[in-house]
């Protein structure tokens, strides 16, 4: 009787593993989706708000939720929890996927145009959501022990 317990606790954790493992994924997929949508659209059909700099601001929060969203979900497919992979392996994807839009703003876009800048705000988001990641999974680990 044991044993059946244990293996329905296994196949039900499994499972639900497998759902949140799904339910990440199409998350961070869909906020980039969103986010190459919005980098590429005509900036003529874009509401204009007069805040310096707001740009900016959102290029960092875009990389902030893409990068966090993308360590979740790599974090679910990685054994080892206190594996550095994730944060790496988002990382990268954030900033390569930040400069391939601001190549393809440059090359595709009449109304968009290249900015080195944005790549250092895409930046500066990523850096904040691997920090705060990071801090948040070391500070539960230890709270466990």
């Amino acid at each position: 009787m044991l044993q059946i317990m244990i293996l329905y606790f296994q196949v039900r954790h499994t499972k639900n593993l497998y759902v949140l493992k799904q339910i990440v994924f199409w998350i961070a997929l869909l906020w980039t989706g969103l986010v190459l949508f919005l980098c590429l659209v005509q900036s003529n059909k874009m509401p204009v708000v007069n805040i310096e700099n707001l740009d900016k601001i959102v290029h960092a929060f875009f990389h902030f939720v893409f990068t966090s969203l993308w360590i979740l979900f790599f974090k679910t497919q990685i054994k080892d929890p206190d594996s550095y992979k994730p944060y790496i392996i988002s990382f990268l994807f954030s900033v390569l996927f930040g400069i391939t839009i601001e190549i393809m703003q440059g090359q595709y876009t009449t109304t968009r145009k290249e900015d080195a800048l944005d790549v250092v705000a895409n930046m500066v988001g990523a850096v904040l959501a691997v920090f705060l990641i990071f801090l948040y999974f070391r500070n539960r680990r230890l709270n466990k022990i």
